[in-house]
């Protein structure tokens, strides 16, 4: 029985274990004053409040007995703290009616204070809501302000107030509006402020494209003036340097230097144009976070514009257009220079240098284009002076323009020979038209300009005028023409990057002198019926010219920047002189010409006389008087080497003729006072000779030869003639010395005809013979033997 009554027990003692402890759950909880809600909404949750009841129950007898053990060992102080709390309720009524009295008069004299603070209270309250008004309307009146202060910013074209209104109003304004509607106004009108703004600057911009591309001509065209301007400064500095070098080799002492005190002007304070509207739009597209967007926009817009100014008009020609085009681009860049260096990386280097590029390429095309079609030098020159001048105005500003440049040097020699084509065409209307008539100046200016000019005065001392010069129009109209020649050639070689290019100038003014300026004489001598005033008219002009051509030579070197000392003559004044013995021959042609009509007086001749004539015979004296005339006149034009050719080939001929008459059908037999006759005659002509050789100067002139040498032939043979013992000429070292300029086939001819009336005296008389004549002996004698060499 005992087991059994264990088994039991062990679970009764688990349960009075569990018991316990949730009795002691539950005493603690209570204890401690805790909600017991928890507790109760477990229990019912676990479904056990039969339980929770049990325990409260079994916890309520539980204090109930210790209350009453409680109350049993405290009875007697119990019983006295009744009697007190008894006293003490007495004195706690008292109290009550005490303090309700007191309350009554608090409430009495209160209420009147609690109505006034009620009063306060709403007051203040009022107070705080009219402040939170007056803020949010002063803040909408501070917002509206900057909205109609945007406005006015806009109506005035101040784009960037208007961002920083609008900037202010949205980081600080913005989230603070206390009016919903008026915040939502707000919110869409900053952004359509904003794109207003956008659109009205780039209006703007859009506009200053259109301006400044009406304006890059004019700017182009006052920077390409003021390089001109500025190279006729380095022109005229260049030529007081070279007189300064020159007078400076004449004379040390006398040297004037001479400071340039003049200010360079600025290079840019004459180009006026505004950039104001780019610094806008890019300032406003940069607020507006559109910076990379208006750059690509200002870079294809200009672009675009650059290849519209490339267009040229098929309806006009280039010659009258290509100012305007070459001023365009010139002003496109100088405004791209500017905006590079001063737009805050508006547009980069390297952009520049491609569009650069691509207008050099385009410019270079054009060129070559151009002038492969031109014809005529003048408009290649004009064309490529401008280019020139565009080239150093566009280096100024650090663009490279050797491209340009190599075009120009491509058709140098075109230039050149269009050039030398021009020339030509000008000489031959010059030379043709020329009357060779002596040129009359009648004023100073005109002596200047027709002789100073080209330093082909004889004299250093100012003439009297009328002034006859010993040219005629001709030779200061081809001087012009060559002067303008190495002017033209000079003025296309200069400024195209060449230092030293007066070999090339020089090569072609050999050209012009000989290829051109002789060519065009040449042709006029052999083609050309003048007579003998205007051939020697055309030498002395030939003379003239050949001392012309120092000063080309040094005009050249002076527009090429050479010093005189270094400046070589001409290679061409060889060759004029071939122009010069061209005209020579043509002039003694006439001459001769001219004689041989007075030598035809020879027929009237006695060559039988029994007299010969004391003064000479007639042709020489009409000869002698044409001969001085013509020597006169000459003189006046002529060097003493041209004189010098024409006096010695007139009497050369004159001797020929006289030797030819011996020789002719018209004479077949003469005597010994026909020979006299012409002894007298060569006499004449040899005191002409040794007059003219003293009297002219021509003793003066280095090599000149004796006149009378020319005359040599007849005067030889006439002493033969005269000779007692002609046959002396049949010794060589007599011969040699005497008779040198005689041909022994001709002297036997003429020796043959000599028929002389005293060899009658020398024969039968009477039937008794006579002594021969010696001289008859002798020139029988000659004859013979010269019969014999024949």
């Amino acid at each position: 029985m005992q087991p059994k009554a264990r088994r039991r027990s062990a679970p009764l003692e688990n349960g009075d274990k569990q018991e316990r402890h949730e009795d002691l759950a539950v005493a603690l909880t209570i204890a401690n004053g805790e909600d017991l809600g928890p507790l109760v909404r477990k229990v019912f949750e676990v479904g056990k409040p039969e339980s929770l009841l049990h325990q409260l129950r079994y916890f309520v007898k539980k204090k109930e007995v210790e209350i009453e053990d409680v109350c049993k060992l405290h009875y007697q102080d119990f019983i006295h703290a009744v009697d007190e709390l008894r006293g003490l309720l007495a004195d706690a009524d008292k109290l009550k009616n005490s303090l309700s009295g007191v309350n009554s008069d608090l409430q009495e004299v209160g209420n009147p204070l609690l109505g006034k603070l009620e009063e306060y209270i709403e007051a203040e309250g009022v107070k705080k809501n009219l402040s939170e008004a007056m803020q949010g309307v002063k803040l909408c009146a501070d917002v509206m302000e900057l909205c109609a202060k945007a406005n006015k910013h806009i109506l005035n074209d101040n784009y960037y107030m208007v961002l920083k209104s609008l900037d202010v109003i949205e980081r600080d304004c913005l989230a603070k509006i206390p009016s919903l509607a008026l915040r939502k106004m707000v919110e869409r009108q900053i952004p359509a402020m904003k794109s207003h703004v956008e659109k009205r600057v780039t209006l703007e911009f859009n506009d200053w494209l259109v301006q400044i591309r009406s304006t890059s001509r004019e700017i182009g065209q006052l920077a390409i003036g003021q390089a001109s301007s500025a190279r006729q400064r380095e022109e005229e500095l260049r030529r007081r340097q070279r007189e300064a070098e020159e007078q400076s080799r004449v004379s040390l002492r006398d040297c004037v230097y001479v400071l340039e005190t003049e200010e360079m002007e600025d290079s840019e304070s004459f180009l006026k144009f505004d950039l104001t509207p780019v610094y806008r739009a890019l300032h406003i597209n940069t607020c507006l976070g559109l910076e990379d967007q208006f750059k690509e926009y200002y870079y294809e817009n200009r672009k675009l514009q650059l290849n519209s100014d490339f267009q040229i008009s098929s309806m006009q020609a280039f010659l009258e257009c290509h100012q305007i085009f070459f001023a365009q681009i010139a002003g496109f860049f100088i405004v791209e220079d500017r905006v590079l260096r001063t737009g805050g990386g508006l547009i980069s280097r390297p952009k520049v240098e491609d569009i650069w590029d691509m207008a050099v390429n385009k410019m270079c095309s054009v060129l070559e284009d151009q002038f492969s079609r031109m014809q005529t030098a003048n408009h290649l020159l004009l064309i490529k002076d401008y280019v020139s001048l565009l080239g150093v105005t566009l280096r100024r500003y650090g663009y490279r323009v050797d491209p340009l440049l190599d075009v120009l040097n491509r058709h140098r020699d075109k230039y050149h020979e269009l050039l030398l084509n021009d020339c030509k065409k000008q000489f031959s209307d010059v030379i043709v038209n020329d009357k060779y008539e002596q040129m009359v100046m009648k004023k100073e200016y005109e002596y200047n300009m027709n002789v100073l000019a080209f330093h082909i005065q004889t004299m250093d001392i100012m003439p009297a005028f009328p002034y006859i010069a010993p040219f005629s129009s001709a030779v200061p109209d081809c001087c012009r023409i060559v002067r303008s020649f190495i002017e033209d050639s000079v003025s296309y070689m200069s400024y195209g990057g060449h230092m030293d290019f007066y070999d090339v100038v020089k090569k072609y003014l050999d050209k012009l002198l000989t290829e051109n300026l002789n060519e065009c004489l040449l042709r006029f001598i052999r083609n050309s019926t003048f007579g003998v005033s205007q051939a020697m008219q055309l030498a002395a002009n030939l003379s003239v010219l050949e001392r012309a051509c120092d000063f080309f030579t040094k005009h050249a070197a002076q527009l090429c920047g050479i010093p005189l000392r270094l400046a070589e003559r001409p290679r061409a004044q060889s060759v004029l002189k071939s122009s010069q013995d061209a005209t020579y021959e043509t002039m003694l042609r006439l001459l001769n010409s001219k004689i041989e009509e007075f030598m035809k007086l020879t027929d009237n001749i006695n060559w039988a006389a029994e007299d010969f004539p004391q003064n000479g015979n007639e042709y020489v004296n009409e000869v002698i008087i044409y001969l001085e005339t013509l020597v006169s006149t000459a003189q006046q034009i002529l060097p003493l080497h041209a004189l010098d050719k024409m006096i010695n080939g007139v009497l050369k001929h004159i001797s020929d003729c006289i030797v030819a008459t011996f020789l002719g059908d018209n004479v077949k037999r003469y005597n010994m006072s026909a020979v006299m006759g012409i002894d007298t005659d060569l006499k004449l002509l040899e005191s002409f000779a040794d007059n003219q050789f003293d009297d002219s100067g021509l003793h003066e002139l280095e090599g000149a030869t004796d006149p009378k040498h020319f005359l040599e032939e007849a005067r030889q043979l006439v002493n033969l003639l005269l000779s007692n013992h002609p046959e002396s000429f049949l010794n060589p070292v007599i011969r040699e010395k005497h008779y040198s300029a005689l041909d022994y086939r001709k002297v036997a001819i003429i020796s043959e005809k000599f028929r002389d009336s005293s060899d009658r005296l020398f024969g039968s008389f009477g039937g008794r013979t006579l002594k021969q004549n010696p001289k008859k002996k002798s020139l029988d004698t000659l004859i013979k033997r010269l019969r014999e060499l024949n």
